[in-house]
């Protein structure tokens, strides 16, 4: 999926990796803590982030997806410009003991509404954080903002990250054309 982002937004996930320095490391766990519950809802974060949510966004539900991705981003600030959260999922699912639980969490994630996302996301992080594997922010923040699209584009784009697709083995192939023969 490509990131269409506004420039407003685009220079809010620029102000986030600037972040990622000795200096803010005390801005940074301010905004951690916003994952203590609904990150929206924790005060804390406003003189952090509400200055840096255009006019277009506020009092809309987008407004809260300023504040998830802040929250995200100082819990796990690893970064690359490479692949969607499906691909970052999955690279954590290969890596990990209990592929069929990876694939269960990466399925309730994508059925879960915006409403109820961060809980999930945070989960999930976590993982990525774990086996320091990198998110890409731009990415997973325009995702975010169009969540609940009625045609789940962006839960379609993460599933097809998550199990891409398998080219047929030659010995598959082989079978198939005897078989028909």
């Amino acid at each position: 999926m490509h990131n269409h982002l506004k420039p407003e937004q685009y220079y809010f996930i620029k102000y986030l990796t600037s972040l990622d320095n000795e200096q803010n490391r005390d801005v940074l766990a301010v905004m951690r803590r916003g994952l203590t519950g609904q990150p929206v809802e924790d005060l804390n974060l406003y003189r952090f982030v509400a200055k840096r949510v255009p006019d277009f966004d506020r009092g809309v539900k987008c407004e809260a997806v300023y504040y998830l991705i802040a929250a995200l981003y100082a819990y796990h600030p690893l970064q690359t410009d490479k692949g969607n959260f499906g691909n970052h999922m999955s690279l954590a699912a290969s890596k990990r003991n209990d592929q069929e639980a990876a694939e269960r969490r990466f399925t309730v994630l994508l059925s879960t509404r915006m409403s109820e996302v961060a809980i999930h996301l945070r989960q999930a992080i976590a993982i990525l954080k774990q086996q320091e594997i990198p998110v890409n922010w731009e990415c997973l923040f325009a995702d975010l903002l169009i969540w609940d699209h009625p045609q789940k584009i962006v839960q379609r784009a993460w599933a097809n990250g998550f199990w891409t697709y398998e080219l047929p083995s030659e010995a598959g192939e082989n079978r198939s054309s005897e078989t028909k023969a």
